[in-house]
């Protein structure tokens, strides 16, 4: 999700959304293989709760690299020289944590269907392993590129970005993305980040959004299984 600027007066990306929308991979990366090593065994009803979850998850990670793959690095890379390989880098990074996913998947599957011990256990180190690649590739990103992103692209190539990621998100995720979002963000960065959205976006997010998240976190950040 991109907030938009509707005064258009910004000369540079506001690059700390990136920040902000990494802090919620990282988060839910971490959480994700804590939550599933805590199922109990043949809690099924617990194993397709956490499996979608993941599921959803994997497919907004996909979605966010595809994103800056096609229409992220094409900008900036005539731009660069050296610091090119940088973000051939980056590229070559997402390509890598792609196969990650897919090595979730294969565990993820048997352990949704049965929820065996011997599933699980090895579906939490799967997903360790990716929380910890994942985190090296964000942790560089923020570091090396998110700079030359700041110098050499557009505010109004950086909100394309934003709005394409918008429109493949299904609507009825559209206030748990931006609580996703806002949940580890600092008061300051709240308070910027809605700043930039429409007001009918910050309206629906104080009249029903948050209580749509904190009801989607309970659901999925629970210990057990609810009936």
């Amino acid at each position: 999700m991109n907030a938009n600027n509707p005064s258009g007066t910004t000369v540079h990306p506001y690059t700390r959304e990136m920040a902000m929308i990494h802090q919620v991979f990282r988060r839910e990366s971490r959480l994700v293989a804590e939550l599933v090593q805590e199922v109990r065994p043949a809690d099924t009803a617990r194993s397709r709760i956490l499996a979608e979850h993941w599921r959803l998850y994997s497919v907004g990670l996909h979605t966010h690299h595809t994103g800056e793959d096609e229409m992220l690095w094409p900008v900036l890379l005539p731009h660069l020289d050296l610091d090119a390989e940088q973000v051939l880098a980056m590229e070559a990074q997402h390509h890598a944590l792609a196969e990650g996913i897919a090595e979730v998947q294969r565990p993820m599957d048997r352990w949704e269907a049965q929820a065996r011990t011997e599933d699980r256990d090895e579906l939490a180190e799967a997903l360790r392993t990716h929380h910890r690649q994942l985190c090296a590739h964000l942790d560089e990103e923020e570091r090396e590129v998110m700079p030359l992103v700041a110098l050499h692209v557009t505010a109004e190539q950086w909100h394309a970005l934003g709005e394409r990621g918008l429109a493949e998100t299904p609507r009825n995720r559209l206030m748990i993305a931006l609580g996703a979002i806002l949940e580890d963000s600092s008061p300051e960065e709240r308070q910027e980040f809605l700043g930039r959205l429409p007001l009918p976006a910050r309206v629906l997010w104080k009249l029903v959004g948050r209580r749509q998240y904190r009801r989607e976190t309970d659901r999925i950040r629970s210990r057990h299984t609810t009936a």
